[in-house]
């Protein structure tokens, strides 16, 4: 049985591109969290999805968001340009589901920054001043 179930975080938006049949394909790197004897690093796994899940992925998949995709594994292989032989590792995605919830995502984003980068005064210090 070939099924693979991962979580992790989207390293930048989704790539979309039209087939030559009419339909779509999306690709896009996760980063899945790894625990090796109580340190975290990453791996990047390539993932591709076609089809309805290649729209979803371009309407609602976005860099730093984190999400479960379930799927199979591929492997395939090419000659580059210098003549050697290049092998090739893909999640092919059937499934996508968010993990965290929109608010929490909004959260770990930057906060916005107010335009004239003023702090706003309490209502009844004013009199306490120096400047009017």
């Amino acid at each position: 049985m070939n099924k693979v179930v991962l979580v992790g975080r989207l390293t930048k938006d989704p790539t979309v591109k039209e087939t030559q049949n009419g339909s779509f394909m999306a690709r896009y790197t996760l980063a899945v969290d790894r625990r090796v004897k109580g340190d975290t690093t990453a791996d990047f796994i390539s993932c591709v999805c076609f089809g309805k899940g290649a729209e979803f992925a371009q309407k609602f998949l976005t860099k730093g968001m984190k999400i479960g995709v379930s799927g199979r594994i591929q492997t395939g292989s090419f000659t580059n340009t210098q003549g050697q032989r290049v092998n090739t590792f893909d999640i092919v995605v059937d499934d996508h589901e968010f993990v965290e919830s929109k608010m929490n995502n909004m959260q770990t984003a930057k906060p916005a920054q107010e335009e004239d980068d003023f702090m706003s005064i309490p209502d009844g210090i004013g009199d306490e001043l120096p400047f009017h």
